[in-house]
């Protein structure tokens, strides 16, 4: 996928569920994490903004945007926005999927291969 990408195919209710189910996925990777000693990824969660903090004090920050149906995440390596389309969150430059990057982004600040 390529070029920029307009709007969201999803209703506020709809939105709404896949932000939910996004962020609880994320908070259940890092628990799943915690207790089988893998890496101690802290999480805070603020209504629909999620903070994970690495061992070396970096920090992932995924924060859903209702007005905008987006959902932004701040990394070292950057910020992104992403929005819904084919199925999956896709960041709105490049349509990369949202949990690839996230992946990239949490396995260089963990230092480690961490797949959510």
């Amino acid at each position: 996928m390529s070029g920029t990408l307009t709007g969201s195919s999803l209703s506020d209710q709809a939105y709404a569920q896949e932000t939910s189910a996004l962020l609880a996925r994320i908070e259940a990777a890092a628990d799943r994490w915690l207790q089988d000693d893998v890496i101690d990824i802290d999480t805070h969660r603020s209504g629909g903004l999620l903070e994970l903090s690495f061992p070396n004090g970096s920090k992932i920050i995924v924060n859903t945007q209702p007005p905008l149906h987006e959902v932004w995440m701040a990394a070292r390596g950057g910020g992104f926005h992403y929005r819904w389309a084919d199925g999956a969150w896709r960041d709105t430059r490049d349509g990369s999927e949202f949990f690839a990057a996230l992946n990239a982004h949490a396995t260089l600040q963990g230092g480690q291969p961490l797949q959510f």
